[in-house]
């Protein structure tokens, strides 16, 4: 079976081929690029793309005639044009039941809240600068214990992100798109509220949901003028859930306490975005699922699809 894996240079991904190809092993014939150019004979040619944050556009498929399968190596699928592969007939598949990154991105996301709450960022920067700033910091540093963490989002990595919050004592809510079973509130000790109202009362909102033409600015300034001033967004899920203007222009005006984030849009942000120059933010370069171990795991669980639908079995985690 040929596989055409597409691999984004953002992650690093040519450096991934050799796994790969060793991991696939025999009936696998394995062409790894950094995109797919013009027509490739690979792209004319795969019965399978796996991208790995690379897009994968009505264009390449419209080229790839032989292709029925796109694996996702990765939590979320908006790089890839659904609509095309829709009326291509190509099975569109994440990652997302295996869990392969969920404790990761929940891992940045705590690390994100405390680097707000704590004031590391510019406690860090005064120090190099020469300057003791405790004394104009203290009154802004603040704790998590007793506060409220909205989680918009309760799949695999909201559900991590709960279980690690427990044990801040965060009072934990939560905000699902198609309702909040019994077991699982249960479980985590978690109440499911509508959003606006999560919003409304929460210290810490955490996006974590995946980007569709529904959720595309799902916060944007309207849902921020409903936060506490003194809340703090956090979002590593994808950068387009949030209008980055609006919440730009709330953190610039002292309408919100903060912002945590590790996706943008697009990416790499341009020097221009006003996110880099506001008041009070913590930013990581789409780091919150890319670890050492988690990069094995999330290649692991691809790949075992790949294999799953090279032996006639249907694939698992189909989004389109």
């Amino acid at each position: 079976m040929k596989v055409l894996a597409v691999l984004s240079p953002h992650v690093g991904g040519t450096k991934l081929s050799g796994m790969i190809a060793a991991a696939l092993g025999d009936g696998f014939e394995l062409t790894a690029v950094e995109e797919t150019g013009a027509d490739p004979v690979a792209l004319r040619e795969a019965e399978v793309i796996l991208s790995a944050l690379a897009p994968v556009t009505a264009d390449h498929l419209a080229k790839a005639g032989r292709a029925r399968l796109i694996q996702c190596a990765s939590h979320g699928f908006d790089h890839i044009d659904l609509a095309a592969a829709r009326a291509a007939g190509i099975t569109v598949c994440n990652i997302g039941s295996t869990g392969a990154e969920a404790q990761d991105v929940a891992e940045q996301t705590l690390c994100l809240m405390l680097a707000l709450a704590k004031q590391l960022i510019p406690g860090h920067n005064a120090l190099t600068q020469g300057e003791w700033a405790l004394p104009r910091l203290q009154f802004s540093i603040t704790e998590l214990f007793g506060k409220t963490l909205g989680i918009v989002g309760f799949g695999a990595i909201g559900r991590e992100l709960a279980k690690r919050a427990k044990a801040f004592d965060l009072r934990l809510v939560c905000a699902t798109r198609r309702g909040l079973p019994a077991e699982l509130a249960e479980r985590h000790e978690i109440t499911e509220l509508p959003l606006d109202t999560l919003l409304a009362e929460s210290d810490y909102v955490s996006l974590h949901l995946p980007l569709t033409e529904a959720t595309r600015h799902l916060i944007n300034a309207d849902r921020l003028a409903l936060m506490k001033p003194t809340a703090i967004l956090i979002n590593t899920a994808r950068g387009a859930l949030v209008d980055q203007e609006a919440l730009a222009a709330a953190l610039h005006a002292g309408r919100l306490g903060g912002a945590g984030l590790d996706v943008f849009d697009p990416e790499p942000p341009p020097a221009t975005l006003a996110l880099l120059r506001a008041p009070n933010v913590a930013l990581s370069p789409h780091a919150g699922g890319v670890t050492r171990e988690s990069m094995l795991r999330i290649a692991a669980a691809a790949l075992d699809n790949v294999r799953r639908y090279a032996t006639g079995q249907a694939p698992a985690d189909v989004v389109s």
